[in-house]
């Protein structure tokens, strides 16, 4: 019996549905690779207890049948960024930013030479730089190098910088310098409804120029230091001008501050690597009404990248997270042993 024009169309569309269905379910399939097979979404991390314990929390939070399951809206995870996403030795790289600029201007300037934190940054004098609880050389020199200036002017100069310049160890751009196991958490994480934010006591401006392209995480996602942005006419445009007041630190005990402020939910997921990030640590993991993680990446390497963490170079030092982490079930990631990779090829 033929079929009428009618039901061929009908056949035809049943049949488009179909394949259309096919192709979402193996799209899906590839999208979701990692969350299938733990094992290997995790593939720079050694069989260690961390891994193992991350991938039975993960399976736990998002299983609907789990007394612990978390709803994807509330699986957010914070990570600092400087020595737990990529080094901070031997300086934090916004600090490396902040010295090259400043040295071009010494460079041309004499009198800009002659300023005793000028004169920090052109001899290294890094305990000058950042004494203090606020680092008030630190900051003067971060006023010196990027307040006035416009936020657009701002992106151009960090994005040339990140773009060309080397790490004095291991002669790569700093952009190239990602940690591949964090790298692969973060992806695995996300593969599991999780919303990742960086939550960093660098500055908020100087990361959200370059971590969506480095680490999938859109400028929204990130929390860090800043300063007031003012709005001016320039030249008749609307122009948003970086200052140096109402300065907000984001480290140490403003870190819980900056997640409430920027993300308003408590995260139940969180990856630090000092004691500047206790007190995120202990915000994310004591009293948390849902199942909780956290983990501090002690650094323990020094042949593929460094081993410090009471004595760092700079900035990082770890005692108190360290001491805690056993009486809070916090994991600590030894670099040296759990990572069969540091960076990626």
């Amino acid at each position: 019996m033929q079929l009428t024009m009618t039901k061929r169309l009908f056949v035809a569309l049943v049949c488009l549905l179909g394949f259309s269905t096919c192709i979402k379910r193996a799209q899906a399939q590839l999208d979701g690779a990692s969350a299938l097979d733990p094992i290997v979404a995790l593939g720079s991390w050694n069989d260690c207890a961390t891994k193992r314990s991350l991938i039975a929390y993960v399976q736990r939070v998002c299983d609907p049948k789990s007394s612990d399951f978390v709803p994807p809206a509330e699986r957010i995870a914070v990570f600092d960024n400087d020595g737990t996403l990529w080094p901070e030795n031997p300086v934090p790289f916004q600090l490396a930013y902040a010295f090259d600029v400043v040295e071009k201007k010494a460079a041309k300037d004499s009198q800009f030479a002659e300023h005793p934190m000028v004169q920090a940054v052109l001899s290294r004098d890094i305990p000058t730089l950042l004494a203090g609880e606020r680092h008030e050389g630190l900051l003067q020199v971060v006023a010196m190098t990027h307040a006035g200036m416009s936020v657009e002017e701002f992106n151009k100069s960090v994005s040339e910088w990140i773009s060309s310049a080397v790490h004095p160890k291991f002669s790569k751009r700093y952009d190239e310098l990602t940690y591949q196991p964090m790298q692969e958490v973060l992806a695995f994480l996300r593969s599991h409804g999780f919303k990742n934010y960086i939550v960093s006591g660098g500055g908020a401006d100087f990361m959200r120029v370059w971590s969506e392209r480095v680490y999938g995480i859109p400028p929204e996602q990130v929390v860090g230091s800043s300063a007031r942005t003012k709005l001016e006419l320039r030249d008749g445009v609307p122009t948003l001008i970086k200052t140096l007041d109402q300065i907000f630190i984001d480290d140490k005990a403003g870190k819980p501050v900056g997640i409430h402020q920027s993300i308003g939910r408590r995260p139940i997921v969180c990856f630090g690597n000092s004691d500047g990030d206790l007190a995120m640590l202990q915000y994310t993991t004591i009293g948390n009404p849902r199942l909780s993680f956290g983990a501090i990446v002690h650094h323990t390497d020094q042949a593929r990248e460094y081993a410090y963490d009471s004595a760092p170079k700079s900035s990082g030092k770890l005692i108190d997270a360290l001491a805690e982490a056993p009486k809070r079930g916090w994991h600590v990631i030894d670099m040296k042993e759990d990572w069969s990779k540091v960076f990626a090829e």
